[in-house]
């Protein structure tokens, strides 16, 4: 692929992608939205002190967090999701019928909540509909007594719970948009997503043999969990609100030429933006 925008011409295509006059719009277009995306070569390499100085970004860290604790409740039951349809007495076949419906609502709940984000332009509190719309059914699935010995129940329920939206685009581009600099914002995705693998590891020991097939213990673990990431979800917005806040009073404080010097200020040099907001 092109690098940038600007180098589009090669041998098998010597007139480029785009005219002199559309290359100018993009790249106006481009700095015009994000201008911190002038202020380094996108072919720079990452270095292990710039690999640090996102880690220690403390204002990324509630994103990080969300990513392990978020989408733990709603793993293992995806994971044991056609195991638990041949529980219940289904042959193959139609088991991978049964799959379909919530395969197809979970899609389309995942283009309706990125949309609505967009829309709204709020994350917090949409992203949060992905907690609340699998809290009753974890409820269910801890409390119900009629999980597993009633069959097409059990599939009703569990068809629901992973009908759910899932946010994580939300959270991969709020992510993104909060590292605000261009030369942290491929690591601090690149953490954010081994966070989110760094929950799969750890809901892969929610449900263990001595519970099955109820896994009372396990369904548990999930419900305490689903209620913490409501709980991140609202800490993550009450901690960006205060931040933004901390920055309105310093820079309201500041004169003109302190102000010019801040933005003219890049994150190498250790400087950290006061005109910029955090997304929340």
């Amino acid at each position: 692929m092109p690098a940038s925008a600007t180098q589009t011409k090669t041998w098998f295509r010597p007139k480029g992608m785009f005219t002199d006059r559309e290359v100018g719009i993009i790249v106006n277009r481009v700095l015009r939205d994000d201008p911190s995306k002038g202020d380094m070569n996108n072919r720079e390499g990452i270095t292990l002190q710039r690999l640090w100085e996102v880690f220690k970004e403390y204002d990324l860290w509630p994103m990080y967090i969300l990513g392990i604790v978020g989408f733990i409740p709603q793993g293992p039951v995806s994971a044991y999701w056609t195991l638990t349809l041949r529980s219940l007495g289904f042959n193959p076949f139609v088991t991978n019928l049964l799959t379909i419906p919530s395969t197809i609502f979970h899609i389309l709940n995942l283009i309706f909540i990125t949309h609505l984000s967009e829309r709204l332009d709020e994350r917090t509190l949409v992203s949060m509909l992905m907690p609340l719309w699998t809290l009753p059914c974890m409820i269910a699935l801890r409390f119900w007594p009629r999980l597993i010995d009633d069959a097409w129940g059990t599939y009703a329920l569990i068809t629901v719970l992973l009908s759910y939206p899932y946010c994580h685009a939300i959270l991969a581009a709020w992510t993104s948009k909060n590292a605000n600099n261009v030369g942290t914002r491929t690591v601090a995705s690149a953490l954010y997503n081994i966070s989110v693998q760094l929950g799969h590891v750890c809901y892969s020991f929610a449900y263990q043999d001595y519970d099955k097939p109820y896994y009372r213990h396990g369904n548990t673990k999930l419900l305490a969990v689903n209620i913490l990431s409501i709980a991140l979800f609202l800490a993550t917005k009450a901690y960006y609100i205060w931040r933004n806040k901390q920055k309105d009073k310093i820079w309201d404080s500041m004169t003109e030429d302190e102000k010019s010097e801040y933005i003219r200020c890049s994150t190498d040099k250790g400087c950290k933006r006061l005109d910029f907001r955090f997304a929340h």
